[in-house]
Protein backbone atom coordinates (compact mmCIF):
# COMPACT_ATOMS: atom_id res chain seq x y z
CA UNK A 1 0.00 0.00 0.00
CA UNK A 2 1.39 3.11 -0.80
CA UNK A 3 0.40 6.87 -0.32
CA UNK A 4 0.26 9.90 -2.37
CA UNK A 5 -0.41 13.50 -1.36
CA UNK A 6 -3.82 14.32 -2.57
CA UNK A 7 -3.98 18.15 -1.43
CA UNK A 8 -5.36 19.17 1.38
CA UNK A 9 -5.45 16.77 5.02
CA UNK A 10 -5.85 14.05 2.30
CA UNK A 11 -3.83 11.16 0.64
CA UNK A 12 -4.79 9.03 -2.32
CA UNK A 13 -4.29 5.27 -1.21
CA UNK A 14 -2.98 3.12 -3.73
CA UNK A 15 -3.09 -1.21 -3.68
CA UNK A 16 -0.14 -2.37 -5.12
CA UNK A 17 -1.50 -5.41 -5.51
CA UNK A 18 -5.13 -4.52 -7.10
CA UNK A 19 -4.29 -0.88 -8.23
CA UNK A 20 -7.44 -0.20 -6.79
CA UNK A 21 -7.74 3.78 -5.05
CA UNK A 22 -9.34 5.59 -2.67
CA UNK A 23 -9.17 8.88 -1.07
CA UNK A 24 -8.30 8.98 2.68
CA UNK A 25 -10.29 12.42 4.24
CA UNK A 26 -8.56 13.61 7.62
CA UNK A 27 -11.22 15.11 9.63
CA UNK A 28 -9.52 15.69 12.91
CA UNK A 29 -6.31 16.44 14.15
CA UNK A 30 -3.64 14.12 14.10
CA UNK A 31 -3.17 13.49 17.53
CA UNK A 32 -5.24 10.36 18.97
CA UNK A 33 -5.74 9.63 22.05
CA UNK A 34 -3.08 6.90 23.11
CA UNK A 35 -5.33 4.93 25.84
CA UNK A 36 -8.69 5.16 23.89
CA UNK A 37 -9.64 2.20 21.58
CA UNK A 38 -9.67 2.47 18.35
CA UNK A 39 -12.45 1.71 15.96
CA UNK A 40 -12.84 0.94 12.61
CA UNK A 41 -16.13 0.67 10.55
CA UNK A 42 -17.23 -0.42 6.82
CA UNK A 43 -20.70 0.62 5.36
CA UNK A 44 -21.98 -0.40 2.24
CA UNK A 45 -23.72 2.46 0.51
CA UNK A 46 -25.73 2.77 -2.61
CA UNK A 47 -25.71 5.18 -4.82
CA UNK A 48 -29.36 4.80 -7.41
CA UNK A 49 -31.44 6.68 -9.31
CA UNK A 50 -32.18 6.93 -12.93
CA UNK A 51 -29.78 7.04 -15.45
CA UNK A 52 -27.96 10.48 -16.03
CA UNK A 53 -28.85 12.09 -12.86
CA UNK A 54 -25.11 12.43 -11.92
CA UNK A 55 -24.73 9.30 -9.79
CA UNK A 56 -21.24 8.50 -11.03
CA UNK A 57 -20.01 12.23 -10.64
CA UNK A 58 -21.05 12.72 -7.37
CA UNK A 59 -19.28 9.46 -6.53
CA UNK A 60 -15.57 11.04 -8.11
CA UNK A 61 -16.46 14.54 -6.98
CA UNK A 62 -16.70 12.99 -3.25
CA UNK A 63 -13.69 10.17 -3.64
CA UNK A 64 -11.21 12.17 -6.16
CA UNK A 65 -12.08 15.76 -5.76
CA UNK A 66 -12.59 15.34 -9.65
CA UNK A 67 -15.48 15.98 -12.06
CA UNK A 68 -15.84 15.58 -15.95
CA UNK A 69 -18.52 16.79 -18.01
CA UNK A 70 -17.75 13.52 -20.13
CA UNK A 71 -18.96 9.90 -18.23
CA UNK A 72 -20.12 6.80 -19.88
CA UNK A 73 -23.03 5.71 -18.62
CA UNK A 74 -22.47 2.77 -15.72
CA UNK A 75 -23.27 -0.72 -16.63
CA UNK A 76 -23.88 -3.09 -13.75
CA UNK A 77 -22.18 -1.90 -11.10
CA UNK A 78 -19.44 -0.08 -10.02
CA UNK A 79 -17.22 0.79 -7.00
CA UNK A 80 -15.43 3.30 -5.18
CA UNK A 81 -13.96 3.52 -1.50
CA UNK A 82 -13.67 6.22 0.64
CA UNK A 83 -11.68 6.03 3.92
CA UNK A 84 -12.73 8.46 6.94
CA UNK A 85 -10.45 9.66 9.61
CA UNK A 86 -14.07 10.23 11.37
CA UNK A 87 -12.48 11.17 15.28
CA UNK A 88 -9.45 10.37 16.54
CA UNK A 89 -10.18 6.75 17.42
CA UNK A 90 -12.85 6.22 14.37
CA UNK A 91 -11.79 5.13 10.69
CA UNK A 92 -14.77 4.96 8.79
CA UNK A 93 -14.69 2.86 5.14
CA UNK A 94 -17.30 3.81 2.70
CA UNK A 95 -17.71 1.13 -0.05
CA UNK A 96 -19.93 3.14 -2.38
CA UNK A 97 -21.78 1.42 -5.16
CA UNK A 98 -22.62 2.78 -8.34
CA UNK A 99 -25.35 1.26 -9.05
CA UNK A 100 -26.55 1.49 -13.08
CA UNK A 101 -30.39 4.05 -13.26
CA UNK A 102 -31.46 0.72 -15.76
CA UNK A 103 -31.18 -1.80 -13.51
CA UNK A 104 -34.03 -1.22 -11.26
CA UNK A 105 -35.81 -2.89 -14.72
CA UNK A 106 -33.61 -6.16 -13.97
CA UNK A 107 -33.22 -8.60 -11.45
CA UNK A 108 -30.19 -8.09 -10.11
CA UNK A 109 -30.76 -5.05 -7.46
CA UNK A 110 -31.75 -7.90 -5.08
CA UNK A 111 -27.16 -9.68 -5.04
CA UNK A 112 -26.37 -5.51 -5.24
CA UNK A 113 -28.62 -4.04 -2.22
CA UNK A 114 -27.67 -7.47 -0.50
CA UNK A 115 -25.84 -5.93 3.24
CA UNK A 116 -25.91 -2.49 2.50
CA UNK A 117 -26.70 0.28 5.74
CA UNK A 118 -27.57 3.01 3.84
CA UNK A 119 -27.96 4.25 0.55
CA UNK A 120 -28.68 7.87 -1.69
CA UNK A 121 -31.23 8.05 -4.17
CA UNK A 122 -30.27 11.05 -6.88
CA UNK A 123 -32.58 12.88 -8.99
CA UNK A 124 -32.27 15.58 -11.36
CA UNK A 125 -33.13 18.87 -10.80
CA UNK A 126 -33.68 20.02 -14.58
CA UNK A 127 -35.52 16.31 -15.69
CA UNK A 128 -38.83 15.71 -13.57
CA UNK A 129 -38.87 12.85 -15.20
CA UNK A 130 -36.20 11.53 -12.91
CA UNK A 131 -37.98 12.62 -9.31
CA UNK A 132 -41.30 10.58 -10.51
CA UNK A 133 -39.26 7.71 -10.38
CA UNK A 134 -37.45 8.38 -7.08
CA UNK A 135 -40.54 7.14 -5.41
CA UNK A 136 -40.53 3.73 -7.26
CA UNK A 137 -36.25 3.13 -6.40
CA UNK A 138 -37.31 4.01 -3.07
CA UNK A 139 -39.79 0.89 -2.76
CA UNK A 140 -37.59 -1.17 -4.66
CA UNK A 141 -35.37 -0.19 -1.50
CA UNK A 142 -37.36 -0.94 1.52
CA UNK A 143 -38.21 -4.17 -0.29
CA UNK A 144 -34.87 -5.53 -0.75
CA UNK A 145 -33.26 -4.59 1.88
CA UNK A 146 -33.43 -4.05 6.20
CA UNK A 147 -31.42 -3.75 8.79
CA UNK A 148 -31.07 -6.14 11.31
CA UNK A 149 -33.97 -5.46 13.16
CA UNK A 150 -36.42 -5.15 10.26
CA UNK A 151 -36.21 -1.36 9.49
CA UNK A 152 -34.96 0.39 6.33
CA UNK A 153 -31.81 1.36 5.87
CA UNK A 154 -31.45 5.22 6.21
CA UNK A 155 -31.96 6.57 2.97
CA UNK A 156 -30.64 10.87 1.36
CA UNK A 157 -32.24 12.17 -1.55
CA UNK A 158 -30.14 14.02 -3.49
CA UNK A 159 -31.75 16.44 -5.63
CA UNK A 160 -28.46 17.22 -8.33
CA UNK A 161 -27.36 19.23 -10.84
CA UNK A 162 -28.71 22.22 -8.68
CA UNK A 163 -26.70 24.44 -10.68
CA UNK A 164 -29.29 24.31 -13.37
CA UNK A 165 -32.75 24.90 -14.04
CA UNK A 166 -35.27 23.57 -11.46
CA UNK A 167 -38.47 21.68 -12.50
CA UNK A 168 -40.94 20.61 -10.45
CA UNK A 169 -41.43 20.93 -6.17
CA UNK A 170 -37.38 21.07 -5.52
CA UNK A 171 -38.24 24.80 -6.31
CA UNK A 172 -40.45 24.60 -2.70
CA UNK A 173 -38.67 23.24 0.20
CA UNK A 174 -41.35 23.08 2.60
CA UNK A 175 -43.06 20.76 -0.27
CA UNK A 176 -39.68 18.84 -0.89
CA UNK A 177 -39.52 18.27 3.28
CA UNK A 178 -43.08 17.28 3.24
CA UNK A 179 -42.70 14.41 0.33
CA UNK A 180 -39.38 12.91 2.65
CA UNK A 181 -41.01 12.73 5.56
CA UNK A 182 -44.14 10.91 3.52
CA UNK A 183 -41.42 8.79 1.68
CA UNK A 184 -39.46 7.55 4.66
CA UNK A 185 -36.16 9.95 3.31
CA UNK A 186 -33.86 10.72 6.54
CA UNK A 187 -33.42 13.49 4.49
CA UNK A 188 -32.55 15.37 1.22
CA UNK A 189 -29.60 18.05 -0.03
CA UNK A 190 -29.32 20.27 -3.28
CA UNK A 191 -26.10 18.90 -4.93
CA UNK A 192 -24.11 19.51 -7.63
CA UNK A 193 -20.58 17.76 -8.79
CA UNK A 194 -19.91 19.98 -11.03
CA UNK A 195 -19.63 23.05 -8.68
CA UNK A 196 -19.17 20.46 -5.52
CA UNK A 197 -21.90 21.52 -3.58
CA UNK A 198 -23.29 19.81 -0.79
CA UNK A 199 -21.72 16.60 -1.94
CA UNK A 200 -19.93 16.57 1.82
CA UNK A 201 -22.22 17.43 3.73
CA UNK A 202 -25.16 14.86 2.45
CA UNK A 203 -22.25 12.35 3.19
CA UNK A 204 -21.61 13.23 6.67
CA UNK A 205 -25.52 13.42 6.99
CA UNK A 206 -26.08 9.44 6.05
CA UNK A 207 -23.15 8.28 8.12
CA UNK A 208 -24.24 10.28 11.40
CA UNK A 209 -27.19 8.09 10.69
CA UNK A 210 -25.56 4.75 10.22
CA UNK A 211 -23.46 5.33 13.40
CA UNK A 212 -26.69 5.85 15.34
CA UNK A 213 -28.59 3.12 14.26
CA UNK A 214 -25.24 1.10 14.93
CA UNK A 215 -25.48 2.25 18.72
CA UNK A 216 -29.18 1.41 18.56
CA UNK A 217 -28.73 -1.96 17.40
CA UNK A 218 -25.32 -2.67 19.67
CA UNK A 219 -27.80 -1.53 22.91
CA UNK A 220 -30.55 -4.17 21.50
CA UNK A 221 -28.20 -6.55 21.04
CA UNK A 222 -26.86 -6.48 24.84
CA UNK A 223 -30.10 -6.12 26.32
CA UNK A 224 -30.96 -9.20 24.42
CA UNK A 225 -27.80 -10.79 25.32
CA UNK A 226 -28.86 -9.63 29.03
CA UNK A 227 -32.43 -11.25 28.83
CA UNK A 228 -30.68 -14.25 27.36
CA UNK A 229 -28.34 -14.40 30.63
CA UNK A 230 -31.53 -14.57 32.28
CA UNK A 231 -33.50 -16.93 31.17
CA UNK A 232 -29.86 -19.35 31.11
CA UNK A 233 -30.06 -19.01 34.93
CA UNK A 234 -33.76 -19.26 35.46
CA UNK A 235 -33.81 -22.39 33.30
CA UNK A 236 -31.16 -23.72 34.92
CA UNK A 237 -32.36 -22.76 38.54
CA UNK A 238 -29.94 -20.30 39.72
CA UNK A 239 -32.42 -18.10 40.51
CA UNK A 240 -35.39 -19.72 41.45
CA UNK A 241 -36.59 -20.74 44.82
CA UNK A 242 -36.41 -24.06 44.67
CA UNK A 243 -33.43 -24.55 43.18
CA UNK A 244 -29.49 -23.74 43.45
CA UNK A 245 -27.66 -23.25 46.46
CA UNK A 246 -28.38 -20.83 49.40
CA UNK A 247 -26.97 -18.78 51.99
CA UNK A 248 -28.79 -18.24 55.40
CA UNK A 249 -27.20 -15.73 58.22
CA UNK A 250 -30.33 -17.40 60.65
Amino acid sequence: MTFEEAGDDSYLTVCECCGFSAETAVLFPSHASPSAERREHLYKILVIGELGTGKTSIIKRYVHQFFSQHYRATIGVDFALKVLNWDANTIIRLQLWDIAGQERFGNMTRVYYKEAVGAFIVFDVSRVATFDAVVKWKNDLDAKVQLPDGSPIPCILLANKCDQQKEGIVNSQAKMEEYCREKGFAGWFETSAKENINIEEAARSLVNKILLNDKLLQSNDNRDGDKFALDHKIANGENSRDGGSKSCSC
